[in-house]
């Protein structure tokens, strides 16, 4: 596989205190199954939908403490070394220090200036996701924020993301891209009457699937609770889910859409 393009949203893990309760919950939901456990990285265990690595789910370090259950974006990074340079230089902050995760590659990890976490991934033996926009796999993601003109500058200053905004007075949205037609990843403003204050900002992940409903009544029967939706629109009818530890994710069915495409300008 061709290395993706630095800036591409190329892989997503979480961390959970309940790891077989995870894999139950996400196996139902999504149709996920799970490789061996590797030891050598903390436990660090694959999930794959047809064979194919989707995504991974880890159990907390040894020691850390109050540990929060929640989806992290990784994007592709060509030198995971300047990208942490460019994080701080941005007004940003780096969590985690580069490091070297055996022949897999090289990661970092980064918050932007108004609290945004997310990694970045210099692939090495594993490259990323190995099936995207098909059901139980990745779709799109979008970056959830209450300051988006910090987050605007520091996602474009990182990454070289050029944006477009959603042509709709009553709504802040934007998309990023890498200089061609197809967008890489979205951003909402979050607002106070939708998002409490105890809400982070935060990247929401969005997996597909073949019928939202019943994704939705899955994730209701196995403890997770529904935020809003389902919804229909012209990117396919959705949902944002919270499981049963915590972690905020999304289900779309791209199948089924509804209205015209929006104006981005």
């Amino acid at each position: 596989m061709a290395a993706r393009p630095e800036g591409t949203p190329v892989w997503t893990d979480a961390m959970f205190t309940d790891v077989n309760g995870a894999k139950t919950f996400y196996g139902e939901v999504l149709g996920w199954t799970f490789g061996e456990e590797s030891t050598e990285f903390g436990n660090y265990t694959q999930a794959y939908k047809d064979g194919k690595a989707v995504a991974a789910v880890v159990p907390p370090m040894p020691g850390q403490g109050d540990p929060v259950s929640a989806w992290c974006l990784y994007f592709a990074s060509d030198d995971v070394n300047a990208t942490a340079q460019k994080i701080t230089a941005a007004g940003g902050k780096v969590l985690m220090e580069p490091m070297q995760v055996g022949d897999f590659g090289s990661m970092v990890l980064g918050q932007d200036p108004t609290g945004v976490v997310f990694g970045a991934w210099q692939g090495g033996a594993h490259e990323g996701f190995e099936l995207e926009g098909k059901t139980g796999s990745y779709a799109w993601a979008e970056v959830f924020t209450r300051d988006p003109a910090k987050s605007d500058a520091f996602l474009t200053s990182v990454f070289g993301y050029n944006a477009k905004k959603m042509a709709d007075e009553h709504v802040d949205y934007k998309v990023f891209d890498l200089g061609g037609e197809m967008p890489v990843l979205g951003r909402m403003k979050m607002t106070a009457e939708d998002f409490p204050a105890e809400i982070p900002p935060y990247i929401q992940i969005y997996f597909a699937v073949d019928d939202c409903d019943a994704a939705v009544a899955k994730a209701e029967k196995l403890g997770g609770k529904k935020v809003f939706g389902p919804m229909g629109s012209p990117f396919g009818r959705f949902a944002a889910i919270v499981d049963p530890q915590g972690a905020a994710f999304a289900v779309i069915d791209m199948s089924t859409t509804e209205g015209e495409m929006p104006e981005m300008v």
